[in-house]
């Protein structure tokens, strides 16, 4: 089972995308802020992060760069999810070192295939 860690401090958009990963199949690890957003990456490993940008505490720009200075969290997949898209919003996620950017209000019906976009294939051997 593939394990995601959700870095959010909305209890509305924790629930709506906790709902629709755990119905997915997906184990769901929380954080609220991005100091335990960073703690929890380096230490649980998830497959994929998703971060939010405004949190309280360090933003999730700056745990986003604190978990790619670690051996632990430099490859993990970290999307940024975010209410603001502003002009160099996505940008400035990507060069804090984001895998990808997704805009907020999350849509329940597309979150999974978002999502997926960005999780690691497993590797095939050919015979």
């Amino acid at each position: 089972m593939k394990k995601i860690l959700v870095v959010e401090d909305s209890a509305t958009n924790i629930y709506l995308i906790d709902y629709a990963l755990s119905h997915a199949g997906y184990e769901i690890i929380k954080a609220e802020t991005g100091e335990a957003g960073v703690e929890l990456a380096l230490k649980e490993r998830p497959d994929l992060i998703l971060m939010d940008i405004l949190l309280p505490g360090i933003d999730g720009l700056e745990a986003t760069r604190r978990i790619r200075r670690s051996e632990a969290g430099k490859d993990i997949p970290i999307v940024a999810l975010t209410a603001n898209a502003m002009t160099g919003d996505r940008e400035r996620a990507l060069a804090a070192g984001c895998t990808g950017y997704l805009e907020k209000p999350v849509n329940p019906d597309t979150i999974i295939q978002e999502i997926e976009a960005f999780l690691p294939r497993p590797q095939v051997e050919k015979p």
